[in-house]
């Protein structure tokens, strides 16, 4: 960057997710085939997918740790939709002891947005979003 020049803000750009990964292939049969991302490359280190406007980038690792909460997660239009598609190929929708999920294990949020939670092959959490009503 020269001097002088405008930096940036990070409003401005695009975010890149990263989630961990032990087997490169079973992460690609989970994100690409089963999600249904887009895989743009793969390497020997990892996995570049796109959904929609975002980045995700499984990076292999030898002994992956699982994060405490949500990793990544898509805003969809119809969460009961989205998780009838993906149970029906094969996702199982996790359930937090306290919340207050329906029978498809969806949680509405105290602002309206209804909130569903799954794991990927390595327990990293995601999640489907739909939006609550405007604030």
């Amino acid at each position: 960057m020269t001097s002088g020049s405008v930096r940036p803000s990070l409003a401005d750009c695009p975010v890149m997710a990263f989630v961990a990964a032990a087997n490169l292939g079973t992460a690609e049969a989970f994100y690409v085939g089963v999600l249904g991302l887009r895989l743009v490359q793969r390497t020997d280190f990892g996995l570049e997918l796109h959904s929609a406007a975002t980045t995700l980038r499984v990076a292999r690792t030898d002994s992956p740790h699982r994060a405490t909460g949500t990793v990544a997660g898509w805003i969809v239009p119809d969460v009961a939709a989205a998780v009838d598609g993906l149970s029906a190929r094969g996702i199982v929708f996790l359930r937090y002891d306290g919340m207050d999920q329906d029978p498809r294990g969806v949680w509405t949020s105290p602002a309206g947005a209804r909130v569903a939670w799954f794991a990927d092959p390595d327990r990293n959490v995601l999640s489907l979003t739909e939006p609550g009503p405007p604030r």
